[in-house]
């Protein structure tokens, strides 16, 4: 039976007008505004969370707060991307930010747990529609050729969100109060929707099209699956589970009937002729497995600052800047090298590359590493995924046309979601099953770096010494995701970016 719904003719943006003048940069200030507002989000949360469980109550429903989030921001990504491009990529964009503050707002009010999760999924349908309406409004505004700088900015993001989201939730909670970290998004969402609905004009095209309910009720449910089992995967249940593998089934299962459907559905959630270009295929090969690397690095390298050098959260974060350092500046670099004409194939080749070596540099990381070393030595692999995440997006923007923009820009979203959710959760496993391996699992998985300087010498040694074991066997794995990122990257064509044949 046909599920697809027949929907009447409606009103959407299509690309600039010819000759009009670049967007000012207000109008990109407003599109890098909703992107931190949605990166940010997704971290700034985590340091509150002990003062939400003493307001609240719910302590074993606590990581639900960020779960539910994350659940419903990757479902709704590239929904939001598909609704863009057939209603309209602006009214799109401001609908996702009045969501998300409408959400936010609500969190800072909830009154217990489960009203602060129902709202956080609110919040997270709203974040899913901003990095992909801001991706989609840069390639409408922008050509290719045009865009190397403004993606530049877009790519800075999420590395200064990583690790700024906890300082700053750190610090609202100290100095004001937990509700603030939820508050916080009011006045920067209602700059944003001030100057996009004012300033940003795109003419109008009529459309016929049918909504795909069936790809998008697939798509969630392999999306839900896949996250639930980089959540729990090696965590809550073993990989070699029931439950575990009951969830894997389910994804595959979900995926492989999403792709028939996508074949026949006029109006696809994600329109397979995407993926008929050779260099959009690679371009999400390059975003998924930078969102693993980029999250198993984040992640884990705290671990072990603060038990390993003996840091506080604060300090372990701030050693962590040269990986933020090394990407921000990279794709600076990149974007404005491609601005002036440059090429850009060589990037992705020297970024997998750069990564590889990166992630195997982390081997030297020891019980007795100074630890400006330590910090150090995250520079390289910060370098090569900037290299890796910059023309991931570049390529992706000018392989799809302009029609399809919001769905191109929201496939990359969720596989750069997906691949840092279920990086992280195999690496994670493998980080958890060294430290069991060395013996120093039976320590505790709950033991805190205050609690394990109060156990004896030799307790300390044994589990510092399977952190390290721990931390090297992330290296490994970093290192061969990397490796296919490199791979991948040499069969990426240099083909002209529009706008500038």
């Amino acid at each position: 039976m046909d599920t697809r719904t027949e929907v009447t003719p409606s009103v959407t943006e299509d690309a600039a007008p010819n000759g009009e003048a670049p967007p000012s940069r207000l109008v990109i200030l407003g599109l890098l505004l909703g992107i931190i507002l949605a990166t940010l989000d997704g971290t700034i949360v985590g340091t509150a969370l002990p003062s939400i469980a003493g307001d609240l109550g719910g302590l074993d429903r606590l990581s639900w707060v960020i779960t539910a989030y994350l659940l419903t921001t990757a479902v709704s990504t590239p929904i939001w991307g598909k609704l863009g491009d057939l209603y309209g990529r602006k009214s799109s964009y401001l609908s996702s930010i009045m969501l998300f503050l409408a959400g936010s707002v609500l969190c800072g009010l909830a009154q217990d747990m489960g009203q602060l999760i129902a709202f956080r999924a609110l919040q997270g349908i709203g974040a899913g529609g901003l990095f992909v309406g801001a991706l989609s409004l840069i390639g409408t505004l922008l050509t290719p050729a045009e865009a190397g700088r403004s993606q530049a900015l877009i790519g800075i993001m999420m590395p200064v969100a990583l690790l700024g989201g906890p300082l700053l939730g750190g610090f609202l909670t100290d100095q004001l109060d937990w509700r603030w970290v939820f508050y916080v998004n009011i006045p920067v969402g209602a700059v944003a929707l001030a100057i996009i609905g004012t300033r940003v004009r795109l003419p109008r095209r009529r459309v016929k099209a049918r909504l795909d309910l069936a790809g998008v009720a697939l798509l969630t449910t392999a999306v839900l699956a896949l996250t639930l089992l980089g959540s729990w995967g090696g965590a809550r249940y073993a990989w070699t589970s029931p439950q575990t593998i009951g969830i894997a089934a389910v994804a595959a299962g979900a995926l492989a009937v999403f792709v028939r459907v996508e074949l026949r559905a006029p109006e696809p959630v994600i329109p397979p002729r995407l993926f008929a270009d050779r260099n959009f295929t690679v371009a999400q090969v390059l975003s998924f497995v930078t969102g693993a690397a980029m999250m198993a690095g984040a992640s884990y390298l705290p671990h072990y600052m603060q038990f390993v050098q003996g840091t506080s959260s604060t300090v372990s974060g701030l050693l962590l800047i040269p990986l933020m350092l090394g990407m921000i500046g990279t794709q600076l670099a990149i974007g404005r090298r491609i601005a002036d004409g440059g090429g850009y194939r060589v990037y992705p080749l020297a970024g997998g590359a750069v990564a590889t070596v990166g992630a195997l540099a982390l081997l030297v990381l020891g019980v007795d590493t100074p630890v400006w070393v330590a910090s150090a030595v995250t520079l390289v692999l910060g370098v090569g995924i900037g290299c890796l995440m910059q023309p991931s997006m570049l390529i992706t923007m000018n392989s799809a046309e302009p029609r399809d923009m919001g769905a191109a820009t929201g496939t990359q979203t969720l596989l750069r979601t997906v691949g840092g959710s279920l990086g992280v959760a195999v690496l994670g496993s493998v980080f958890a099953s060294r430290l069991a391996d060395s013996g120093a699992g039976t320590v505790g998985a709950e033991l805190t770096p205050e609690a394990l300087r109060r156990l004896p010498d030799g307790i300390q040694a044994a589990f510092r010494a399977g952190v390290v074991d721990g931390i090297q066997g992330i290296a490994v794995g970093t290192a061969a995701l990397c490796a296919v990122a490199f791979a991948a990257a040499w069969v990426i064509r240099e083909v002209p970016l529009r706008g500038r044949e």
